[in-house]
Protein backbone atom coordinates (compact mmCIF):
# COMPACT_ATOMS: atom_id res chain seq x y z
CA UNK A 1 0.00 0.00 0.00
CA UNK A 2 2.04 3.16 -0.81
CA UNK A 3 0.80 6.11 1.25
CA UNK A 4 0.66 9.46 0.11
CA UNK A 5 3.71 11.77 1.53
CA UNK A 6 3.90 15.15 -0.04
CA UNK A 7 2.94 18.09 1.07
CA UNK A 8 -0.04 19.58 -0.69
CA UNK A 9 -0.18 23.00 0.71
CA UNK A 10 3.38 23.76 1.18
CA UNK A 11 3.72 27.70 2.78
CA UNK A 12 3.69 30.08 0.93
CA UNK A 13 6.84 32.00 -1.10
CA UNK A 14 5.44 35.18 -1.90
CA UNK A 15 7.99 38.07 -1.28
CA UNK A 16 11.27 35.50 -1.89
CA UNK A 17 14.01 36.42 -3.62
CA UNK A 18 17.35 35.50 -5.52
CA UNK A 19 20.29 37.11 -5.73
CA UNK A 20 21.35 37.43 -9.70
CA UNK A 21 25.08 36.80 -10.53
CA UNK A 22 25.19 40.64 -12.01
CA UNK A 23 25.97 44.10 -10.82
CA UNK A 24 22.84 44.43 -9.41
CA UNK A 25 19.97 42.30 -7.25
CA UNK A 26 17.09 40.76 -9.38
CA UNK A 27 13.78 40.16 -7.76
CA UNK A 28 12.65 36.78 -9.07
CA UNK A 29 9.15 35.04 -8.13
CA UNK A 30 9.51 32.03 -6.36
CA UNK A 31 6.08 30.65 -6.49
CA UNK A 32 2.81 31.42 -8.20
CA UNK A 33 -0.92 31.51 -7.57
CA UNK A 34 -2.18 28.25 -9.77
CA UNK A 35 -6.06 28.48 -8.58
CA UNK A 36 -8.25 30.70 -6.00
CA UNK A 37 -10.62 28.58 -4.04
CA UNK A 38 -12.72 30.41 -2.04
CA UNK A 39 -10.66 32.37 0.58
CA UNK A 40 -7.42 29.82 0.11
CA UNK A 41 -5.41 29.75 -3.15
CA UNK A 42 -3.16 26.61 -4.72
CA UNK A 43 0.31 27.49 -5.41
CA UNK A 44 2.37 26.55 -8.43
CA UNK A 45 4.84 24.71 -5.92
CA UNK A 46 2.34 22.43 -4.60
CA UNK A 47 1.01 21.46 -8.19
CA UNK A 48 4.47 20.90 -9.00
CA UNK A 49 4.77 19.27 -5.86
CA UNK A 50 1.94 16.26 -6.35
CA UNK A 51 2.46 16.48 -10.10
CA UNK A 52 6.07 14.72 -9.05
CA UNK A 53 4.32 12.39 -6.60
CA UNK A 54 1.77 11.21 -9.40
CA UNK A 55 4.90 10.92 -11.99
CA UNK A 56 7.00 8.59 -9.74
CA UNK A 57 3.87 6.54 -9.05
CA UNK A 58 3.09 5.97 -12.74
CA UNK A 59 6.86 5.12 -13.04
CA UNK A 60 6.77 2.64 -10.49
CA UNK A 61 4.04 0.96 -12.02
CA UNK A 62 5.73 1.02 -15.31
CA UNK A 63 3.52 3.26 -17.61
CA UNK A 64 4.24 5.85 -19.25
CA UNK A 65 3.58 9.93 -18.11
CA UNK A 66 0.82 11.66 -19.99
CA UNK A 67 1.42 14.64 -21.52
CA UNK A 68 2.00 17.55 -18.80
CA UNK A 69 -1.15 19.93 -19.46
CA UNK A 70 -3.59 16.97 -19.10
CA UNK A 71 -1.84 15.70 -16.01
CA UNK A 72 -1.32 19.13 -14.32
CA UNK A 73 -5.15 19.46 -15.03
CA UNK A 74 -6.05 16.03 -13.45
CA UNK A 75 -4.07 17.10 -10.48
CA UNK A 76 -5.33 20.43 -9.98
CA UNK A 77 -8.59 19.50 -10.12
CA UNK A 78 -7.80 17.08 -7.13
CA UNK A 79 -5.93 19.90 -4.94
CA UNK A 80 -8.84 22.39 -5.32
CA UNK A 81 -11.40 19.58 -4.16
CA UNK A 82 -8.94 18.76 -1.23
CA UNK A 83 -8.43 22.72 -0.28
CA UNK A 84 -12.34 22.93 -0.29
CA UNK A 85 -12.42 19.64 2.33
CA UNK A 86 -9.98 21.23 4.61
CA UNK A 87 -11.42 24.61 4.50
CA UNK A 88 -14.39 23.19 5.76
CA UNK A 89 -12.29 21.39 8.01
CA UNK A 90 -10.89 24.53 9.36
CA UNK A 91 -14.27 26.34 9.91
CA UNK A 92 -15.28 23.20 10.83
CA UNK A 93 -13.00 23.48 14.36
CA UNK A 94 -11.79 20.13 12.87
CA UNK A 95 -8.15 19.49 14.67
CA UNK A 96 -5.49 16.21 14.89
CA UNK A 97 -3.46 16.49 17.69
CA UNK A 98 0.28 15.56 17.77
CA UNK A 99 -0.95 12.08 19.67
CA UNK A 100 -2.68 11.40 16.99
CA UNK A 101 -0.79 11.85 14.11
CA UNK A 102 2.09 10.00 15.47
CA UNK A 103 -0.13 7.27 15.87
CA UNK A 104 -1.23 7.26 12.27
CA UNK A 105 2.85 7.92 11.18
CA UNK A 106 3.51 4.97 13.27
CA UNK A 107 0.79 3.18 12.28
CA UNK A 108 1.99 4.03 8.43
CA UNK A 109 5.40 2.89 9.19
CA UNK A 110 4.16 -0.72 10.84
CA UNK A 111 2.07 -1.30 7.64
CA UNK A 112 5.23 -0.86 5.20
CA UNK A 113 7.57 -3.34 7.67
CA UNK A 114 8.90 -0.46 8.79
CA UNK A 115 9.98 1.16 12.52
CA UNK A 116 10.14 4.93 12.79
CA UNK A 117 13.78 5.80 12.09
CA UNK A 118 13.68 3.27 8.61
CA UNK A 119 10.52 4.95 7.75
CA UNK A 120 12.32 8.33 8.00
CA UNK A 121 15.35 7.04 6.37
CA UNK A 122 12.76 5.07 3.32
CA UNK A 123 11.51 9.09 2.76
CA UNK A 124 15.12 10.58 2.77
CA UNK A 125 15.59 8.55 -0.14
CA UNK A 126 12.89 8.95 -2.20
CA UNK A 127 13.52 12.67 -1.48
CA UNK A 128 10.82 13.43 0.75
CA UNK A 129 10.60 15.51 3.76
CA UNK A 130 9.83 13.83 7.10
CA UNK A 131 7.96 17.24 8.18
CA UNK A 132 6.18 17.57 4.57
CA UNK A 133 4.89 13.44 5.32
CA UNK A 134 3.25 14.62 8.49
CA UNK A 135 1.97 17.60 7.27
CA UNK A 136 0.10 16.17 4.42
CA UNK A 137 -1.00 12.57 6.82
CA UNK A 138 -2.21 15.32 8.90
CA UNK A 139 -4.09 16.89 6.32
CA UNK A 140 -5.60 13.55 5.17
CA UNK A 141 -6.78 12.60 8.31
CA UNK A 142 -8.82 15.94 8.64
CA UNK A 143 -10.60 15.22 5.21
CA UNK A 144 -11.27 11.95 6.16
CA UNK A 145 -13.40 13.41 9.69
CA UNK A 146 -14.71 16.11 7.48
CA UNK A 147 -16.05 13.25 5.42
CA UNK A 148 -17.66 11.41 8.13
CA UNK A 149 -19.25 14.34 9.94
CA UNK A 150 -20.82 15.86 6.43
CA UNK A 151 -21.37 12.10 4.48
CA UNK A 152 -20.75 8.82 6.72
CA UNK A 153 -22.91 10.67 9.74
CA UNK A 154 -25.61 10.55 7.14
CA UNK A 155 -26.26 7.57 6.38
CA UNK A 156 -28.40 5.39 7.72
CA UNK A 157 -29.09 1.17 7.31
CA UNK A 158 -31.77 -0.26 9.10
CA UNK A 159 -32.39 -3.79 10.16
CA UNK A 160 -35.48 -4.20 7.21
CA UNK A 161 -32.43 -2.78 4.91
CA UNK A 162 -30.78 -5.85 5.88
CA UNK A 163 -33.18 -8.12 6.03
CA UNK A 164 -34.58 -7.28 2.36
CA UNK A 165 -30.90 -7.32 0.79
CA UNK A 166 -30.58 -10.45 2.20
CA UNK A 167 -33.43 -12.02 0.88
CA UNK A 168 -33.23 -10.48 -2.64
CA UNK A 169 -30.83 -12.15 -5.76
CA UNK A 170 -28.45 -9.73 -5.17
CA UNK A 171 -27.85 -10.33 -1.24
CA UNK A 172 -27.68 -14.44 -2.04
CA UNK A 173 -25.06 -13.53 -4.28
CA UNK A 174 -22.81 -11.36 -1.43
CA UNK A 175 -21.31 -14.94 -0.55
CA UNK A 176 -20.19 -15.90 -3.91
CA UNK A 177 -17.57 -13.87 -5.50
CA UNK A 178 -15.69 -10.56 -4.85
CA UNK A 179 -13.60 -8.04 -7.32
CA UNK A 180 -11.03 -5.51 -7.35
CA UNK A 181 -12.05 -3.00 -9.92
CA UNK A 182 -10.60 -0.23 -11.78
CA UNK A 183 -12.92 2.95 -13.62
CA UNK A 184 -12.93 5.40 -16.09
CA UNK A 185 -15.25 7.87 -15.87
CA UNK A 186 -15.94 10.43 -19.05
CA UNK A 187 -18.30 13.22 -16.87
CA UNK A 188 -21.98 14.90 -18.31
CA UNK A 189 -22.65 17.67 -16.38
CA UNK A 190 -26.13 17.84 -15.02
CA UNK A 191 -29.45 18.59 -17.10
CA UNK A 192 -26.64 18.25 -20.07
CA UNK A 193 -28.14 18.90 -23.38
CA UNK A 194 -28.15 15.98 -25.98
CA UNK A 195 -24.77 17.54 -27.99
CA UNK A 196 -22.77 17.39 -24.81
CA UNK A 197 -24.09 13.62 -24.18
CA UNK A 198 -23.03 12.70 -28.00
CA UNK A 199 -20.47 14.22 -27.05
CA UNK A 200 -19.55 12.82 -24.41
CA UNK A 201 -20.45 9.21 -25.63
CA UNK A 202 -17.89 9.26 -28.56
CA UNK A 203 -14.98 10.09 -26.06
CA UNK A 204 -15.72 7.31 -24.30
CA UNK A 205 -16.07 4.94 -27.25
CA UNK A 206 -12.69 6.15 -28.43
CA UNK A 207 -11.33 5.17 -24.60
CA UNK A 208 -13.07 1.62 -25.53
CA UNK A 209 -11.62 1.65 -28.54
CA UNK A 210 -7.77 2.09 -27.16
CA UNK A 211 -8.53 -0.63 -24.28
CA UNK A 212 -9.59 -3.14 -26.70
CA UNK A 213 -6.23 -2.19 -28.81
CA UNK A 214 -3.95 -2.58 -25.75
CA UNK A 215 -4.10 0.83 -24.18
CA UNK A 216 -2.43 0.78 -20.04
CA UNK A 217 -5.97 0.92 -18.51
CA UNK A 218 -4.25 3.24 -15.68
CA UNK A 219 -2.59 5.61 -17.71
CA UNK A 220 -5.51 6.22 -19.44
CA UNK A 221 -7.71 6.69 -16.10
CA UNK A 222 -4.79 8.99 -15.51
CA UNK A 223 -5.11 11.13 -18.65
CA UNK A 224 -8.70 11.20 -19.04
CA UNK A 225 -11.11 10.13 -16.10
CA UNK A 226 -13.25 12.43 -13.77
CA UNK A 227 -13.55 10.02 -11.07
CA UNK A 228 -12.16 10.79 -7.46
CA UNK A 229 -9.73 7.47 -8.29
CA UNK A 230 -8.68 9.20 -11.75
CA UNK A 231 -5.06 9.60 -10.35
CA UNK A 232 -4.51 5.99 -8.55
CA UNK A 233 -4.72 4.33 -12.07
CA UNK A 234 -9.14 4.17 -11.91
CA UNK A 235 -8.60 2.13 -8.62
CA UNK A 236 -11.45 1.51 -7.00
CA UNK A 237 -10.39 -1.09 -4.47
CA UNK A 238 -12.32 -5.07 -3.74
CA UNK A 239 -16.31 -5.08 -4.39
CA UNK A 240 -19.15 -6.93 -4.08
CA UNK A 241 -21.15 -7.09 -6.92
CA UNK A 242 -24.36 -5.65 -5.56
CA UNK A 243 -22.14 -2.70 -4.55
CA UNK A 244 -22.59 -1.75 -8.11
CA UNK A 245 -25.18 0.25 -10.02
CA UNK A 246 -26.98 -2.05 -12.73
CA UNK A 247 -25.96 -3.49 -15.50
CA UNK A 248 -22.78 -3.79 -13.83
CA UNK A 249 -23.47 -6.08 -10.72
CA UNK A 250 -24.68 -8.37 -13.55
CA UNK A 251 -21.85 -8.05 -16.22
CA UNK A 252 -19.12 -9.11 -13.58
CA UNK A 253 -20.56 -12.66 -13.01
CA UNK A 254 -19.80 -13.07 -17.05
CA UNK A 255 -16.23 -11.29 -17.27
CA UNK A 256 -12.70 -12.84 -17.07
CA UNK A 257 -10.27 -11.22 -15.15
CA UNK A 258 -8.65 -8.55 -17.32
CA UNK A 259 -11.67 -7.96 -19.15
CA UNK A 260 -13.24 -4.25 -19.69
CA UNK A 261 -17.12 -3.53 -20.05
CA UNK A 262 -18.35 -1.13 -22.87
CA UNK A 263 -19.02 2.33 -21.83
CA UNK A 264 -22.18 2.58 -19.84
CA UNK A 265 -24.13 5.65 -18.89
CA UNK A 266 -24.64 6.36 -15.51
CA UNK A 267 -26.04 9.38 -14.15
CA UNK A 268 -22.76 11.04 -13.79
CA UNK A 269 -22.00 10.00 -16.61
CA UNK A 270 -20.21 6.89 -18.93
CA UNK A 271 -18.34 4.45 -17.07
CA UNK A 272 -15.97 1.44 -18.23
CA UNK A 273 -14.85 -0.43 -15.41
CA UNK A 274 -11.68 -3.15 -16.04
CA UNK A 275 -12.05 -6.59 -13.73
CA UNK A 276 -8.55 -6.97 -12.37
CA UNK A 277 -8.73 -9.69 -9.98
CA UNK A 278 -11.38 -12.13 -8.51
CA UNK A 279 -12.08 -13.92 -5.13
CA UNK A 280 -14.57 -16.19 -3.77
CA UNK A 281 -16.60 -16.22 -0.97
CA UNK A 282 -16.80 -19.67 1.29
CA UNK A 283 -18.46 -20.28 4.69
CA UNK A 284 -17.61 -19.38 7.64
CA UNK A 285 -16.14 -21.06 10.80
CA UNK A 286 -14.99 -19.67 13.98
CA UNK A 287 -13.60 -21.35 16.83
CA UNK A 288 -15.45 -20.29 20.13
CA UNK A 289 -14.43 -21.58 23.73
CA UNK A 290 -16.78 -21.86 26.89
CA UNK A 291 -14.87 -20.57 29.76
CA UNK A 292 -15.47 -19.95 33.07
CA UNK A 293 -12.96 -17.44 35.05
CA UNK A 294 -12.38 -15.57 38.77
CA UNK A 295 -11.42 -11.96 38.76
CA UNK A 296 -9.50 -10.33 41.87
CA UNK A 297 -8.48 -6.54 41.11
CA UNK A 298 -5.78 -4.58 43.21
CA UNK A 299 -6.97 -1.47 44.99
CA UNK A 300 -6.09 0.95 47.27
CA UNK A 301 -7.00 -1.60 50.40
CA UNK A 302 -5.35 -4.42 48.53
CA UNK A 303 -1.56 -4.40 47.03
CA UNK A 304 -0.58 -6.33 44.26
CA UNK A 305 0.75 -8.59 45.80
CA UNK A 306 -2.12 -9.66 47.90
CA UNK A 307 -4.58 -9.54 45.10
CA UNK A 308 -2.07 -12.26 43.51
CA UNK A 309 -1.95 -14.11 47.01
CA UNK A 310 -5.85 -14.44 47.09
CA UNK A 311 -6.00 -15.84 43.36
CA UNK A 312 -3.14 -18.14 44.51
CA UNK A 313 -5.86 -19.20 47.69
CA UNK A 314 -8.53 -19.83 45.71
CA UNK A 315 -6.82 -21.52 42.69
CA UNK A 316 -5.71 -23.87 45.83
CA UNK A 317 -9.37 -24.42 47.47
CA UNK A 318 -10.58 -25.03 43.74
CA UNK A 319 -7.89 -27.73 43.25
CA UNK A 320 -8.98 -29.11 46.87
CA UNK A 321 -12.22 -29.75 45.66
CA UNK A 322 -14.32 -26.63 46.49
CA UNK A 323 -17.07 -25.44 43.64
CA UNK A 324 -15.59 -22.85 41.40
CA UNK A 325 -18.93 -21.84 40.65
CA UNK A 326 -19.50 -20.54 44.43
CA UNK A 327 -16.17 -18.89 44.43
CA UNK A 328 -16.91 -17.08 41.52
CA UNK A 329 -20.13 -15.73 43.05
CA UNK A 330 -18.29 -14.98 46.29
CA UNK A 331 -15.32 -13.24 45.00
CA UNK A 332 -15.11 -12.78 41.19
CA UNK A 333 -14.72 -9.07 40.71
CA UNK A 334 -16.21 -9.08 37.25
CA UNK A 335 -19.34 -7.87 37.17
CA UNK A 336 -21.06 -9.35 33.94
CA UNK A 337 -20.29 -13.11 34.76
CA UNK A 338 -19.59 -13.34 38.73
CA UNK A 339 -23.48 -14.49 39.27
CA UNK A 340 -22.68 -16.64 36.60
CA UNK A 341 -20.08 -18.74 38.62
CA UNK A 342 -17.68 -16.91 36.10
CA UNK A 343 -19.08 -18.23 33.15
CA UNK A 344 -18.91 -16.07 30.13
CA UNK A 345 -20.14 -18.79 27.70
CA UNK A 346 -19.16 -19.59 24.52
CA UNK A 347 -16.44 -16.78 23.35
CA UNK A 348 -14.27 -16.00 20.32
CA UNK A 349 -10.68 -15.99 21.50
CA UNK A 350 -9.98 -12.98 19.18
CA UNK A 351 -12.26 -11.06 21.56
CA UNK A 352 -9.98 -11.57 24.64
CA UNK A 353 -6.76 -9.86 25.46
CA UNK A 354 -3.56 -11.77 24.74
CA UNK A 355 -2.61 -12.62 28.11
CA UNK A 356 -6.25 -14.33 28.63
CA UNK A 357 -6.40 -15.80 25.11
CA UNK A 358 -3.37 -17.61 25.32
CA UNK A 359 -3.69 -19.20 28.94
CA UNK A 360 -7.02 -20.35 27.62
CA UNK A 361 -5.81 -21.63 24.40
CA UNK A 362 -3.13 -23.66 26.42
CA UNK A 363 -5.49 -25.10 29.15
CA UNK A 364 -6.94 -28.20 28.70
CA UNK A 365 -10.88 -28.62 28.80
CA UNK A 366 -11.58 -29.58 32.22
CA UNK A 367 -8.41 -27.77 33.33
CA UNK A 368 -8.00 -24.51 35.77
CA UNK A 369 -5.24 -22.72 35.49
CA UNK A 370 -2.45 -21.54 38.13
CA UNK A 371 -3.68 -17.65 38.85
CA UNK A 372 -2.18 -15.18 35.92
CA UNK A 373 -2.20 -11.53 35.51
CA UNK A 374 -3.93 -9.87 32.99
CA UNK A 375 -4.57 -5.41 32.73
CA UNK A 376 -7.65 -6.01 34.55
CA UNK A 377 -6.22 -7.84 37.61
CA UNK A 378 -5.79 -11.87 38.29
CA UNK A 379 -7.66 -14.26 36.93
CA UNK A 380 -8.16 -18.28 37.61
CA UNK A 381 -10.01 -19.71 34.40
CA UNK A 382 -11.45 -23.35 33.20
CA UNK A 383 -11.92 -24.41 29.79
CA UNK A 384 -15.05 -26.06 29.72
CA UNK A 385 -15.97 -26.86 26.45
CA UNK A 386 -14.47 -25.72 22.73
CA UNK A 387 -16.06 -25.93 19.20
CA UNK A 388 -16.72 -24.96 15.82
CA UNK A 389 -19.28 -22.71 14.77
CA UNK A 390 -20.75 -21.85 11.50
CA UNK A 391 -21.16 -18.02 11.61
CA UNK A 392 -21.97 -17.68 7.96
CA UNK A 393 -25.50 -15.82 8.74
CA UNK A 394 -24.17 -13.51 11.20
CA UNK A 395 -21.17 -12.39 8.74
CA UNK A 396 -23.49 -12.59 6.12
CA UNK A 397 -25.69 -9.86 8.04
CA UNK A 398 -22.72 -7.51 8.78
CA UNK A 399 -21.58 -7.83 5.19
CA UNK A 400 -25.23 -7.01 3.84
CA UNK A 401 -25.06 -4.04 6.54
CA UNK A 402 -21.39 -2.75 5.22
CA UNK A 403 -22.35 -3.31 1.14
CA UNK A 404 -25.51 -1.10 2.17
CA UNK A 405 -23.41 1.67 3.56
CA UNK A 406 -20.64 1.67 1.18
CA UNK A 407 -23.10 1.80 -1.67
CA UNK A 408 -24.65 4.54 0.24
CA UNK A 409 -21.65 6.34 1.12
CA UNK A 410 -19.85 6.00 -2.43
CA UNK A 411 -23.14 7.63 -3.77
CA UNK A 412 -23.33 10.42 -1.16
CA UNK A 413 -19.73 11.23 -1.50
CA UNK A 414 -19.29 12.04 -5.11
CA UNK A 415 -22.58 14.21 -4.57
CA UNK A 416 -21.57 16.37 -2.20
CA UNK A 417 -18.21 16.27 -3.32
CA UNK A 418 -19.40 18.18 -7.13
CA UNK A 419 -22.09 20.10 -4.77
CA UNK A 420 -18.85 21.46 -2.73
CA UNK A 421 -17.09 21.78 -6.20
CA UNK A 422 -19.88 23.27 -7.94
CA UNK A 423 -21.11 25.77 -4.88
CA UNK A 424 -16.90 27.31 -4.69
CA UNK A 425 -15.64 30.44 -6.03
CA UNK A 426 -12.41 28.66 -8.63
CA UNK A 427 -10.54 30.63 -10.75
CA UNK A 428 -7.93 29.04 -12.16
CA UNK A 429 -5.04 30.77 -13.33
CA UNK A 430 -2.96 27.52 -15.04
CA UNK A 431 -1.66 28.44 -18.02
CA UNK A 432 -3.27 26.75 -20.65
CA UNK A 433 -6.26 25.21 -18.59
CA UNK A 434 -9.47 25.97 -18.80
CA UNK A 435 -10.88 29.13 -17.00
CA UNK A 436 -13.58 28.31 -14.20
CA UNK A 437 -15.41 30.33 -11.53
CA UNK A 438 -18.33 30.65 -9.82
Amino acid sequence: MKTKLTDCLRPLLLGAVLLSSTAHAAVQTLDSVVAIVDNDVVMKSQLDSRVREVQQTIAKRGGSVPPAGVLDQQVLERLIVENLQLQIGERSGIRITDEELNQAIGTIAQRNGMNLEQFRAALARDGLSYDDAREQVRREMIISRVRQRRVAERIQVSEQEVKNFLASDMGKMQLSEEFRLANILIPTPERADSATIQAAAKQAEQVYLQLKQGADFAQLAIARSASESALEGGEMGWRKAAQLPPPFDRLLSSMSVGDVTEPVRTPGGFIILKLQEKRGGQTIVRDEVHVRHILIKPSEIRSEAATKALAEKLYERIQNGEDFAQLAKSYSEDPGSALNGGDLNWIDPNALVPEFREEMANAQQGQVTRPFKTQYGWHVLEVIGRRATDSTEQAREQQAMNVLRNRKYDEELQTWLRQIRDEAYVEIKLPGADQASQ
